[in-house]
């Protein structure tokens, strides 16, 4: 039950010019023909697009982000809260990312978030500027959102303030300075296992390096010039030299280069200064000049990381350079294939049919239909087509291609033929639960535009789904009503329903282009939550009830995952948003058969039928994002209050 998948997101991206030279924009008029003074084509400029190329910006591209001008500090803050926005988060954490790029740059953001549309006004004290930026269409890219915060925290430490989202901010700075690297195109994490192979690879060089250093009769100098062991490969050479030269009976420590930071190193000495330190001199210091060196070393390694001046850290990171990561964010090709889409597609929706009560044969009418269906639509969306029209494509192909394959087993088996529900299994991969849940959250927080904007989205997406597989129905006859009990032990329904629990909620996160290792967090987290639901239910709590109940569990496990990773726990590389692990559990729990069969009977007027259906999926869907607010107030201060 995904919105718009990845593949959508290359259409919804604001597409920002990636460079100076660009796109120039000429200061001439327009000519009568439609062209602009130099000959460029109106058609190749958007008006989502957020132009770098303007002279406020270029004339800072080059220069550190804290010594830019209010508007190339902008273009970076704009920029992320659009990237944010077009990967299907809510209005909230836009917000809350924007002031997380604003904050170290000494920059206060008033930004009006909507379904495809931000207006923020930023000021550093002295200028105000105002940018707006719209989005084509709306997606969901959940690996984008992880991405984003990785950005945020190295954004954050390298400007000398403290990392928010991840307990160790190394795993930021690797990720995000590495993504150029062709591990990174396929895998994020692949550069973290590289990174970390390469310095354990490393390591052990240096150790071995000091091992023989230590055999040939080496032995580190003591006090104040302690030597750390950084560049052993070459004080290992050093050592080497000294002790083939047959003039000497003893190593002379004069040829080894002492390195210019830790302890032992002259504070005053600069970053790649080297000093040769003989016997002699090293007995020539006083006691006071030591005790001075000793006072300013020891002021140098008491300073974390995180805590260094700005102005000390930030020389190295420019405007051009932010915007280059977030190009590389931004620009960064679905993690699956549309063959493998499909087949996730197919998985989640054959899963949810048995969840929904369906058989063999329902699954495997709503397995062929799905996949098929999902295929075709993402290579539509590769066309970067209105998302209505192909959601109603892609559906009707859904449903003949389920009809059709249950068809085809009836000339084998008729009962196969009996099963004429399954079509709707087939087209429940197009119903937008992430805008469902994004949008009660939005209201939650009390951002009503943003919440209706959702919801009214929402409901356009259902009403053209739904169309679709009502005409449909209606073309080949069908009348479903329902899926037949299958009659399982209680205990054998309730196992094989935590397995399809966890490979459909592994479908629709992949279909939300999640990381392999978030789609196995995320899929954990619905088996358990929706498998409870089900059984509240079958022990006579209304379906309401459960639903809030399993979506406020959701929440709280996807806090405690988050907590542990925190805490060490856990590898803080799993640090992934609660967002990305919370919607994709409790999309499977969005009543899709309720929504259809209320379509199909208002479109045979009957219309007590159609309300009670219609009321039966509201009920649900209002306490879907209920349950996930409550476990936010519960875990998270912001929630709580009102501030």
């Amino acid at each position: 039950m995904t919105a718009n998948q990845d593949d959508e997101l290359e259409n919804s991206a604001p597409h920002i010019h990636e460079t100076i030279a660009d796109n120039v924009m000429h200061d001439a008029g327009e000519h009568g023909d439609g062209q602009l003074s130099g000959g460029t084509a109106m058609d190749r400029y958007r008006t989502h697009s957020i132009p770098l190329n303007m002279e406020d910006i270029k004339n800072d591209w080059d220069k550190p982000v804290l010594d830019a001008g209010i508007a190339a500090k902008t273009s970076i803050i704009a920029r992320v809260g659009a990237l944010d926005l077009g990967a299907g988060t809510g209005s909230f954490r836009v917000r809350e990312m924007m002031h997380r790029i604003a904050y170290p740059l000494g920059v206060h953001v008033r930004a009006d978030v909507n379904l495809t549309d931000i207006e923020a006004t930023c000021t550093d004290g002295k200028h105000r500027l105002t940018e707006v930026i719209d989005l084509p269409t709306t997606g969901v890219n959940t690996e984008r959102i992880w991405l984003l915060e990785h950005f945020a925290d190295w954004f954050n430490v390298n400007l000398g303030k403290r990392s928010l989202y991840h307990a160790k901010p190394s795993v930021s700075e690797v990720l995000v300075d590495h993504l150029e690297s062709p591990e990174a195109k396929q895998s994020a994490l692949r550069v973290l296992k590289k990174v970390r192979e390469e310095r354990e690879r490393e390591e052990r060089e240096q150790t071995k390096s000091m091992q023989r250093a230590q055999r040939r009769g080496y032995k580190p100098p003591k006090g104040q010039y302690a030597v750390h062991f950084e560049h052993v490969g070459k004080m290992t050479q050093e050592v080497e030299k000294s002790n083939s030269d047959e003039d000497e009976s003893t190593m002379n420590p004069a040829v080894l280069e002492v390195p210019t930071s830790g302890p032992g190193t002259d504070a005053k000495a600069g970053p790649n200064a080297q000093r040769k330190l003989t016997e002699g001199n090293r007995h020539a210091h006083t006691k006071e000049q030591t005790a001075e060196a000793g006072v300013d070393n020891t002021a140098q390694h008491s300073t974390p990381q995180h805590s260094t001046a700005p102005q000390e850290q930030t020389k190295g990171i420019t405007v051009r350079q932010a915007h280059e990561r977030l190009t590389l964010i931004e620009h960064r090709k679905p993690l699956y294939t549309a063959w493998f889409s499909g087949f996730a597609a197919a998985v989640a929706c054959a899963a949810f049919v048995f969840l929904l009560g369906g058989g063999p044969y329902d699954m495997i009418g709503a397995f062929v239909g799905a996949g098929i269906g999902q295929w075709l639509r993402k290579h539509m969306f590769a066309h970067h087509l209105n998302q209505f029209f192909v959601t109603f494509v892609a559906v009707a192909a859904a449903a003949f291609a389920s009809i059709g394959t249950l068809r085809l087993i009836g000339l084998a088996d008729p009962t196969a033929l009996q099963h004429d529900t399954a079509y709707i299994g087939a087209m429940l991969f197009v119903i937008p639960g992430f805008p469902i849940i994004t949008g009660g959250l939005d209201i939650a927080k009390l951002d009503i535009p943003s919440g209706v904007q959702r919801t009214c989205y929402t409901l356009a997406i259902i009403l053209m789904a739904t169309l679709a597989g009502w005409m449909v129905a209606t073309a080949v006859h069908l009348t479903p009503q329902g899926f037949e009990p299958l009659g399982l032990n209680p205990i054998v329904n309730d196992g094989l329903r935590f397995v399809a629990a966890f490979c459909g909620v592994w479908g629709f996160s992949v279909l939300f282009n999640s990381p392999q290792r978030m789609c196995l967090v995320a899929a954990t987290i619905g088996a358990i939550t929706d498998t409870l639901r089900l059984v509240l239910t079958d022990f006579g709590m209304p379906p309401e009830a459960a639903a809030l109940l399993g979506a406020l569990l959701a929440g709280l496990l996807a806090t405690a995952w988050r907590s542990s990773v925190r805490h060490g726990f856990l590898p803080p590389h799993l640090g992934y948003p609660r967002i990305c692990l919370t919607v994709p559990s409790i999309v499977i729990m969005v009543p899709g058969l309720y929504m259809y069969r209320a379509m199909f009977y208002l479109g045979q007027f009957d219309t007590l039928h159609a309300l009670n259906w219609m009321f039966r999926a509201l009920m649900v869907i209002v306490c879907l994002p209920i349950g996930l607010a409550m476990a936010r107030v519960i875990t998270d201060k912001s929630w709580r209050y009102d501030v």
